[in-house]
């Protein structure tokens, strides 16, 4: 399991280097799944939209904090992931909020 961002696939201006890192851990962990689809093993990344931490507040403080998604959403579904009834969902890309939220 990994965290990403959404904008691993809705990239956006002035954030090149950012973008092509997140992108390329989609892609690694997609990688991993199908090395590993045999054995039983899942990899999944979840790739949220703009998080609300203090520190995003603090970096983009004009934003409309009701659209980012809250950390908690995340870690609910990074739990849901390992769970047996979400055993055979393996190298999926999984996007969580974004900006039309």
């Amino acid at each position: 399991m990994a965290i990403g961002s959404l904008t691993a696939v809705e990239p956006h201006p002035q954030l090149g280097a950012y973008i092509t890192f997140k992108a390329a851990l989609a892609m690694l962990v997609r990688t991993v799944a199908l090395e590993n689809k045999d054995a039983g093993l899942t990899a999944n990344v979840v790739l949220p939209g703009t998080m609300d931490t203090p520190e995003n507040r603090k970096a983009i403080p004009n934003a409309d904090f009701s659209k980012w998604i809250q950390p908690s959403d995340v870690v609910n579904l990074v739990l849901s992931l390992t769970t047996e009834r979400a055993s055979r969902v393996t190298g999926a890309t999984i996007p969580i909020g974004g900006p039309n939220v």
